[in-house]
């Protein structure tokens, strides 16, 4: 098994006295002399030393050095054969398609964000087309959130009907959603992806809790205007204290018949947390959207990817099959669009990436992830995720017997990313891929960026490695998850990568069969609402309402979004 991976910059680089050289070697050879030519043939060689110099140092520098040149921006993903008797290398340039085929806005300053446009050379790009729709759709948003967004005059206007304690008559020129950040990194990013689906349904401006390190995390996902809600916005310090037994909640105000009354609120507070009341769910109805259509300012806190129930809503449903033909891309297509790790991130993960994943024939990603699991309970675990990887043959066993095992032909290389919060799985595979040959002659080599034991959320340093792993992940070819992770969740559904998914770990056994292929590439909703709206009574019949919408693979009760090809 190999230890240490070379990087890019370990390659050979020809040095300055080596040009110098080289420089001096071809001055000599075309130089002119003086001595023994007229002044016109003097002139004439002085001109073709400088083309022939200039020709020889610009055009044959190898490819290493340009890299070397432009490594500070760009990681090069394999390394060049150029050679000084080879073809002139062409210098470094951003990929083709670093809009993703029109998904992101042009103009944003590149130094900035560097991952923004640089993510298609690490990644596979998109792996479905987004629609014409979807794109159209996020124009019209960032012109509007430009219009409306912080600081605007319209902003301002609409803030004034909270500092007043007016009622709004109708609906504001400008209408928002502030995402209230709930939960760990995983859960964020999922129910942010949420509300800014809702906030294109019913044309309202994402703003999003400044509170936490977002801005740390994430560079700005929308043109000229920030997506962070304002520090001195008139409520923000009552977020923390904001529940379902809030008196400015929308159940609360339903179970009291307050929305009875003609005045609408200037703003409402929306629980759709996992612990939400039957009046809670009441957001999923038609009905309700209407009411909540005329309020300003709605104020989300979730820790559930609630996409699936907004296709339930029917007066949602054309403008979602006209965004998403196919349905099972949501979180793939808005969390690229959304989603880019900041500079500080992008260096994790960039450095990360070229130091242990560039080089490999094929990159395998591992995601462990334990709720509540005694040490005891550590060989299940590990027999479990190595039944799968060498059942589905995703990695190759090894051969206890013979020391060495000699392959023929060319030795493919396998790097795995395991990311845990624990560092004994790493070691129990590396320790069992160092010791021994595989059965295939194939290389393995196992890394774990972080081993931080126990989740710490809102530790900036932690989430920057979290957000990291998460992205790492995502460039796999291959990648094993946990059910039930959210971490999982955006892993998979960012890269576009329909998963392994191990089976929820018992204590004491190892289940049979270990894991499962995921069908869509989607998260879970692990809380739906099941209401039934017409009826006004909770009901489970959610999945009977329309064909893309079924239960998780991962978990019965949850809902996920499926294209109709898809069988479970």
């Amino acid at each position: 098994m190999k230890r240490f991976k070379k990087t890019f910059n370990d390659q050979q680089v020809p040095s300055d006295r080596d040009s110098g050289v080289a420089l001096k070697n071809a001055e000599s050879k075309w130089g002119p002399n003086p001595m023994t030519l007229g002044g016109f043939i003097v002139a004439l060689l002085m001109v073709l030393t400088v083309v022939f110099s200039a020709a020889f140092f610009l055009g044959d520098l190898p490819s290493d050095c340009l890299w070397t040149l432009a490594e500070a921006r760009i990681f090069r993903l394999k390394p060049s054969k150029a050679t000084f008797s080879e073809d002139i290398p062409q210098p470094l340039t951003a990929p083709k398609d670093k809009l993703l085929g029109g998904l992101l806005p042009s103009g944003f300053d590149e130094t900035s964000c560097l991952s923004r446009y640089e993510s298609p050379l690490y990644s596979k790009g998109l792996q479905h087309k987004p629609s014409s729709y979807l794109i159209l759709g996020l124009r019209r948003y960032e012109a509007l959130h430009k219009q409306c967004g912080p600081y605007t005059g319209l902003y301002n206007r609409t803030v004034d009907l909270i500092k007043s304690g007016e009622y709004s008559s109708d609906s504001s020129v400008c209408n928002y959603v502030v995402w209230i950040s709930y939960s760990g990194l995983g859960n964020k990013i999922l129910t942010l992806t949420s509300a800014f689906l809702y906030a294109l349904l019913t044309n309202r401006i994402l703003l999003v809790d400044p509170r936490v390190n977002l801005s740390d995390l994430f560079c700005e996902p929308f043109p000229e205007v920030s997506w962070l809600l304002p520090p001195d916005f008139p409520i923000i310090d009552q977020f923390n204290s904001f529940n379902k037994k809030s008196p400015h909640s929308y159940g609360y105000m339903v179970r009291n018949n307050v929305t009875q009354n003609s005045r609408k609120p200037s703003f409402l507070y929306l629980h759709l947390s996992h612990d939400f009341d039957v009046q809670d769910k009441l957001f999923f109805c038609d009905t309700d959207q209407t009411f909540l259509h005329k309020v300003p300012w709605l104020l989300v806190k979730s820790n559930n990817y609630y996409v699936p129930a907004l296709f339930l809503i029917p007066s949602f449903e054309q403008e979602l099959n006209n965004l998403f033909p196919e349905k099972e891309t949501v979180f793939h297509f808005l969390g690229r669009y959304l989603f880019h790790p900041t500079n500080s991130v992008w260096g994790l993960i960039t450095r990360y990436y070229q130091a242990y994943l560039a080089q490999a024939d094929e990159k395998i990603g591992i995601q462990i992830r334990l709720f509540n699991f005694g040490a005891g309970d550590f060989k299940y675990v590990l027999n479990q995720i190595l039944a799968c990887t060498t059942k589905e043959n995703l990695l190759p066993q090894v051969n206890l017997n013979e020391p060495i095992v000699n392959s023929s032909g060319k030795t493919k290389t396998v790097s795995v990313l395991m990311t845990s919060l624990s560092p004994r799985y790493f070691e129990e595979i590396r320790n069992m891929y160092w010791e021994n040959p595989t059965v295939t002659g194939e290389i393995v080599s196992v890394f774990q960026p972080s081993n931080e034991e126990r989740q710490q959320t809102e530790k900036l340093m932690h989430d920057r490695k979290a957000w990291a792993e998460m992205y790492l992940l995502s460039l796999t070819d291959k990648l094993v998850t946990t059910a039930w992770s959210t971490f999982g969740y955006v892993a998979h559904s960012l890269g576009g990568l329909k998963p392994w998914i191990l089976y929820k770990f018992k204590s004491g056994t190892v289940h049979d069969p270990p894991c499962f292929r995921a069908v869509s590439l989607e998260p879970c909703y692990h809380s739906p609402p099941y209401y039934d709206c017409k009826k006004k009574t909770e009901s489970f019949n959610s999945v009977n309402i329309v064909p893309h919408v079924r239960h998780c693979e991962d978990n019965s009760l949850g809902l996920k979004l499926f294209d109709r090809k898809g069988e479970l």
